[in-house]
């Protein structure tokens, strides 16, 4: 589907395609990625998964990727840009989508192998011509990617404890100069336990535009702990998408906090295609002032006895979008299928917008199926009590709106991250002093 925006990506990757990496399953992956790209199109506002999205901000950006721009638009990036390492984790750093191999400390011999996604040629060139329509920035990634991480998990001895890896992907390009393009694929083999947190931030230019592809395959009993957290620049530009497969018995607790970005959109694709697989999704958006935060998550499940719980709690203030759109369809053969869905958005300003949707495609009869979805402002009946005990309006308002988030917020696991996530919200809510009350 040509339309000018599909067409002049098109033309920069005729550009830049000289540049890119060029071996045997690289140059496959990426031309089976324009093919698709040629086909299908961008999507536009017209496709109803991207109504809320702002899409307006590709027409000024460049989809070149950032890491061949000449040295005078990019800035330094040094340790002191990074979050504090976390306690056993092995961190892997990626500026502009390009290992730094100064910035990280890679893990010691063990369960989990990580190395370069162009060394890895069946995962490289994988599944690209199969991807849905939704997934079609991920055909972007596919196309322009010149660096990525290969993920392998196996239960060996001593794996009784889940592996911990941390990726941190850094911003620090101007928009203008070309785009970041983090990539990832997960494999975690039968029995296999993974923590893995995977971070966007920004350094140097606050005008980024990221666009990053994950893939998650779980075989028979495996377990991925997956803390997906974005806290890009105020005028940064991020699209994202993750795809995950998983076997039989295997669980995936997926974990996202969204703060950053003047407009950021994620498209989540889980299939649970073992029996007995089971997804807990807890997702967090905040928006302030004019950002558009958009999730659009699809749940399939195609085999019997799975289970999903989905849960998103969305603040929205000032004149900020915030939207969830979460579709779970359940297969003909699917039957014993449990499925939860809690969508809640708060409203913190007259102009604010919040926009959650529950949907459910169901073709059996033997399932248990349910889903809520409310968007309100704050409880006066809470208010009222917390300032009839003292509280002064605006302390009340803060801890009424952490209250809301602590649904997500509790279901993390690691203790330090955990305590990370408590300090770095207040301040995404504008409430510095609220960090005094915890």
């Amino acid at each position: 589907m040509s339309t000018p925006l599909t067409a002049r990506l098109i033309e920069e990757y005729a550009s830049a395609s000289q540049a890119l990496p060029s071996s045997g399953a690289a140059a496959d992956r990426r031309n089976a990625a324009i093919e698709v790209l040629r086909a299908q199109g961008l999507p536009t506002s017209r496709d109803e998964n991207w109504k809320y999205a702002n899409l307006r901000v590709l027409e000024r950006l460049r989809f070149a990727p950032a890491a061949g721009a000449a040295t005078a638009t990019r800035v330094s990036v040094s340790a002191a840009d990074m979050p504090p390492a976390l306690p056993d984790f092995a961190r892997y750093v990626y500026v502009d989508g390009v290992l730094s191999a100064t910035l990280s400390a890679p893990a010691a011999t063990g369960a989990a192998t990580v190395t370069p996604l162009a060394s890895t040629p069946a995962v490289a060139g994988a599944a690209t011509p199969a991807l849905k329509a939704d997934e079609r920035f991920a055909a972007v990634n596919a196309a322009f990617a010149t660096d990525g991480t290969a993920i392998r998990v196996t239960a060996g001895t001593g794996a009784a404890t889940p592996a911990g890896i941390e990726l941190v992907f850094v911003a620090s390009a101007d928009a203008q100069a070309g785009a970041s393009y983090p990539r990832v694929a997960v494999r975690l083999e039968a029995g296999a336990r993974l923590t893995l947190i995977e971070r966007h931030l920004s350094a140097g230019s606050d005008n980024s535009f990221v666009n990053s592809a994950v893939t998650a395959d779980l075989a028979r009993g495996a377990t991925l702990q997956h803390y997906r957290l974005q806290d890009l620049a105020g005028r940064a530009i991020m699209f994202d998408t993750l795809s995950a497969t998983l076997g039989a018995d295997a669980s995936y607790h997926l974990h996202g906090i969204s703060t950053g970005a003047q407009a950021a959109r994620s498209t989540l694709t889980v299939r649970l295609a073992g029996e007995r697989a089971n997804l807990a999704m807890a997702m967090a958006a905040l928006g302030d002032r004019a950002q558009v935060n958009d999730m659009f998550a699809l749940v399939e499940h195609l085999a019997p006895g799975a289970r999903t719980t989905q849960t998103f709690r969305g603040i929205s203030a000032g004149r900020a979008r915030v939207a969830f759109n979460g579709k779970i369809v359940v297969a003909r053969n699917a039957a014993g299928t449990d499925s939860q869905q809690s969508l809640r958005g708060l409203l913190a300003g007259a102009e604010a917008e919040i926009d959650v949707r529950p949907q459910l495609e169901i073709y059996t009869d033997d399932v248990r199926c349910s889903h809520g979805a409310t968007v309100g402002k704050l409880d006066d009946n809470m208010l009222f009590y917390l300032l009839s005990r003292g509280l002064d309006r605006d302390t009340a308002q803060r801890l009424l709106k952490w209250a809301f988030l602590a649904e997500v917020v509790t279901k993390i696991s690691v203790p330090a991250l955990r305590r990370e996530i408590e300090a770095h919200l207040p301040g995404a809510l504008k409430d510095a002093t609220l960090q005094e009350l915890l």
